[in-house]
């Protein structure tokens, strides 16, 4: 036992915030920090949509061929993939809350700057651009949220944020359906769904610079009396008395946060290759319909306006999933629900791909969003549940990347399977990629439902 005149070791004192952390009830300010993450990614979402949803009024506006389209739609996830990597790390080094603004700034701008692209090669290079900032958008949220809120209402809270964040992608639909035809104020319609991108991502920033940074961070960095404040604040807006903060760190702080190295060191390397594994197979399933769903419906002989009316309608099942793993994320094991939910998934994706039918592309379109959501929001919150907070967000930041790099190759993989076999034979190839992922998940992924963020990874 550490005597009364011996100093506290960090991570001791770093224990408490965290059970500190884990004992409030859910409060308005959880609630808050939980609005503007979901504001964040809404945006996100609605980013990744953005090129996959104008691809075929791009195509008639720049006259792009085959090489340019592709290379559209997969310059921001090609961003992204960097951006995961880059902020991923600067969050561990200097801070969640910091990492925030910076990734937010730099998607606006260039987003900005594409919604006046004069080119098709100086849209690509904006998409590529805007989605280095946005790439981490997601990784920063997970861990953020994942060390913020009490951990018997992390999954659930969460999954309110996701909902707001997959309002996005009907968002950008419906945008689309019905800015693209149009001229307003002298400018193309899918300008101005650049525009709003742009814009709102910016209101987003202002009010993001009212977040606190995570307690659990910042004790882990050795910045105790920061987050005992911080920590402190929410026991009172909870009526609880203070929980002691007796005891002094020592007086070496910690060093630099571990490196991408510690992901491979023996207690860390199955988690590393269960998630790497999982992360590229997901976006097949998740992406391979959010991206190419214009791309099937045009292969299916639908126009450009009535493909983004499917689509949009298809789109509304991304918030309805989120919404309705809100009530069963913390009943059910992380783990079941992701491979529960990925199994319907493949099979709705199959429907969509083989049917005809108008009634019956929306229906299957919206059962495909429905259930992907489901998956994509116990995904999110899986993953930042493998790693301690020292290197957390650089670890969940590598891992999501893979799906950003999974979903910049995507189309250059299954574009030719559709040219070749239609819109059955991609679904086909996306259910088999979902299958290899429920079974990586099944046999050797670890269990967190429930468990302290503290305890990631022991």
């Amino acid at each position: 036992m550490t005597s009364m005149t011996e100093p506290t070791p960090v991570a001791t004192l770093a224990g408490r915030i965290g059970a500190r952390l884990d004992r409030l009830p859910v409060l308005a300010a959880h609630r808050t920090m939980t609005a503007l993450i979901g504001a964040g990614l809404f945006f996100d979402y609605f980013d990744s949509n953005l090129s996959g949803t104008v691809s075929q009024v791009l195509k008639l506006d720049f006259g792009v061929g085959a090489t340019s389209l592709k290379l559209l739609l997969a310059s921001g996830f090609i961003g992204q993939f960097l951006g995961s990597i880059l902020f991923g790390r600067i969050s561990d080094l200097l801070g969640r809350r910091r990492a925030f603004l910076f990734n937010m700034a730099i998607y606006s701008l260039f987003t900005l700057l594409g919604a006046f692209a004069p080119s098709a090669g100086f849209l690509i290079a904006t998409r590529f651009l805007a989605g280095v900032g946005i790439g981490a958008e997601q990784t920063l949220a997970d861990c953020f949220l994942t060390e913020v809120l009490p951990a018997r209402a992390r999954g659930r809270l969460i999954a309110w944020a996701y909902t707001l964040a997959f309002s996005g992608v009907p968002a950008v639909g419906f945008a689309a359906l019905w800015l693209a035809p149009r001229q307003v104020l002298g400018l193309a319609g899918w300008r101005w769904v650049f525009l709003l991108g742009a814009l709102g991502t910016l209101l987003v920033w202002l009010l993001r610079r009212r977040l606190i940074e995570s307690p659990r961070w910042l004790a882990g960095r050795g910045r105790f009396a920061e987050a005992d404040a911080l920590v402190r604040d929410l026991e009172a807006q909870a009526g609880v008395r203070a929980h002691s903060a007796a005891g002094s760190p020592r007086e070496s702080e910690p060093g630099r946060p571990p490196g991408f190295r510690v992901l491979f060191q023996r207690r860390y390397a199955r988690r590393t290759l269960v998630l790497w594994t999982f992360c590229f197979l997901s976006v097949v399933a998740y992406y391979g319909f959010g991206t190419l769903a214009p791309q099937v419906l045009a292969a299916k002989g639908v126009d450009v306006v009535h493909g983004l009316g499917f689509t949009a309608l298809s789109f509304l099942g991304y918030p309805a999933g989120s919404l309705l793993s809100v009530p069963i994320i913390d009943r059910l094991e992380r783990r079941t629900l992701i491979c529960l939910s990925a199994a319907l998934m493949a099979g709705a994706g199959i429907g969509f791909g083989v049917t005809t039918a108008a009634v019956a592309v929306v229906v299957f379109g919206f059962c495909y969003t429905l259930l992907s959501n489901i998956f994509s929001t116990a995904s999110h919150v899986y993953l930042a549940e493998q790693y301690p907070t020292s290197f957390r967000s650089t670890a969940a930041g590598s891992a999501y990347s893979l799906s950003r790099l999974g979903a910049a190759v995507l189309p250059f993989a299954l574009l030719p399977v559709l040219s070749a076999g239609g819109a059955g034979a991609l679904f086909g190839v996306v259910a088999a990629a979902t299958g290899v992922l429920i079974l990586t998940v099944l046999l050797l992924g670890a269990r967190t439902s429930g468990t302290s963020a503290d305890e990631a990874g022991r």
